[in-house]
């Protein structure tokens, strides 16, 4: 008998073999334009893959278990005309191209705090407003008693703040002036504290939180100046979301190699390691080191194997992932990064054909 898909998700979290491994996919406005196409359907609203005011009905009928809304300045990427938002950031559109079409991404042309001047009158939006979890309330009341809803309040400290100040100028200013990098960083950290607390008392399941900090390689900064400013607040943000949800269950998000601060996170508390990417680190390896200690989310090579693979490739893929880092449980499997427009949809159905039923079921149509 099938599992609910919030039950499944407790199981594999409690490191328990469920009836699947639970998995969570999303994807770019221009792949979700994608599916509806070959199913005749109009585009509809427009969809912001972390979750923030999403159309849920793809999610649905994919048949994943974890359903995302989101709050924070992640909310801010939109494709079109160019802008600023209610941070100060500005951006602009820029379109690439694919074998499957043009699709657009919004990168960032503007910081409001370059100048540090700026500094001593800037107000950051706030996050109290009653609007903001009107939707996160929604989706708990139609669908939280069957699917593991997760509050996403990503780019949690470090991405929002080079956002304001701009990458290399924080950076610089990490090393010759700490004052005022713990002062921008402060401005995401309490916006997004408030937002998971506020998402905590409503009753998801889960805070997705977290900010690029890995490359390819390593670190994109030394262990030293990530203990030194992003782990205490990352540790305060922790213990005052489960101070209010005991129960509830933190996963954080960093791109790229970040093994060496891995024993550190486990140390103050985080239960989900996401999105293992596999270009990066060694899925098996993480679960033989942690996987007594940390769950995961993610681990299908995105870079490579979605887009590039073959299905049978991608079939594969999926098999050594439960069989390793899914094995014993512990394990939502999904992409690396929202599935972007030049992944063909048979590789993209064999994933999820191949999660769902091993092989032996529909495709999904």
């Amino acid at each position: 008998m099938a599992m609910k898909h919030r039950d499944r998700v407790v199981s594999a979290l409690a490191h328990e073999a469920p009836d699947r491994c639970p998995m969570q996919i999303s994807f770019t406005p221009e792949f979700a334009a994608r599916l509806r196409a070959r199913r005749g359907q109009a585009a509809g609203k427009t969809h912001n893959p972390h979750g923030g005011g999403n159309v849920y009905d793809l999610e649905i009928e994919l048949d994943e278990d974890i359903l995302l809304t989101s709050v924070g300045w992640a909310n801010s990427y939109y494709s079109g005309d160019d802008y600023t938002d209610e941070w100060g950031v500005g951006w602009r559109s820029t379109e690439y191209a694919t074998p499957f079409g043009t699709g657009c991404y919004t990168e960032i042309s503007g910081h409001p705090l370059a100048d540090e001047k700026a500094l001593g009158s800037y107000k950051a939006p706030d996050p109290e407003r009653p609007e903001l979890y009107a939707d996160s309330a929604r989706l708990l009341e139609l669908h939280g008693a069957e699917y593991w809803i997760v509050g996403a309040t990503v780019t949690t400290i470090f991405e929002a703040a080079w956002a304001l100040r701009g990458l290399e100028t924080l950076l610089m200013d990490m090393v010759t002036d700490t004052e005022l990098a713990d002062a921008i960083l402060d401005i995401p950290f309490l916006y997004h504290l408030a937002a998971a607390k506020r998402l905590a008392k409503m009753g998801v399941d889960m805070i997705w939180t977290g900010d690029d900090v890995g490359t390819q390689k390593g670190m994109l900064m030394s262990p030293e100046t990530w203990r030194r400013f992003l782990k205490p607040r990352m540790a305060r943000f922790i213990s005052e979301v489960k101070a209010i949800k005991p129960d509830i269950k933190i996963a954080y998000h960093s791109d790229g190699n970040i093994e060496e601060i891995l024993p550190e996170l486990v140390e103050i508390g985080l239960d989900v390691l996401n999105p293992v990417q596999p270009a990066c680190m060694d899925p098996a390896k993480l679960k033989r080191l942690y996987g007594d200690r940390l769950c995961f989310w993610g681990s299908m090579d995105e870079q490579h194997t979605l887009p590039f693979g073959s299905p049978d490739d991608v079939r594969r893929e999926v098999r050594l992932r439960l069989e390793t880092l899914g094995a014993r449980g512990g394990l939502i499997i999904g992409p690396t990064h929202h599935v972007q427009l030049d992944t063909p949809l048979e590789n993209f159905d064999a994933m999820v054909d191949e999660i769902r039923t091993g092989g032996r079921g529909r495709q999904f149509r």
